[in-house]
């Protein structure tokens, strides 16, 4: 005979919530895109090479977009 499921708690699963963990990653990888740009773009800019600078400028810019994108999600609970 199938046990009664009387539990109090309810898993993260059923809550439809990201890990704390998972949330983590996602801003430190958004922060290690902004950084990376930065770093391309003082390169750039070392070389006197427009070019690089650039792409570094654009991963920098994308890198900030998706950090503030991360903290609106965290701000929203989410």
């Amino acid at each position: 005979m199938p046990e009664e499921n009387n539990r109090d708690f309810v898993t993260q699963e059923e809550t439809g919530r990201e890990a704390p963990v998972d949330q983590v990653e996602g801003r430190v990888e958004a922060e290690m895109r902004r950084i990376e740009g930065r770093a391309r773009e003082a390169v750039g800019q070392g070389l006197q090479d427009a070019e690089v600078e650039r792409e570094g400028r654009e991963q920098r810019e994308a890198g900030e977009r998706a950090v503030e994108e991360q903290r609106h999600e965290d701000e929203a609970g989410g």
